[in-house]
């Protein structure tokens, strides 16, 4: 099965080799017709603490770092 892949922006980075990532989807609400955005925070592995908040950057599934991280930056 293909790792997923997600684009968000990095909204903290206070931890040491872990950043937080909000990634925002949009979609059509089934009723109402009208575009919706939601967004998700999801903690991703950053080895050499490169990225600081604002960063545009892209994540991939992986294998249990932490507790919380299930995530590791693929690249900005």
């Amino acid at each position: 099965m293909p790792k997923r892949i997600l684009t968000g922006v990095v909204t903290s980075n206070q931890n040491e080799q872990t950043v937080t990532v909000s990634v925002e989807r949009r979609f059509t609400h089934p009723v109402l017709k009208k575009t919706i955005r939601k967004s998700k925070k999801y903690r991703a592995h950053d080895e050499k603490n490169a990225y600081n908040v604002g960063d545009q950057v892209r994540i991939v599934e992986c294998a249990p770092r932490s507790k919380t991280k299930r995530w590791e930056i693929l690249e900005a």
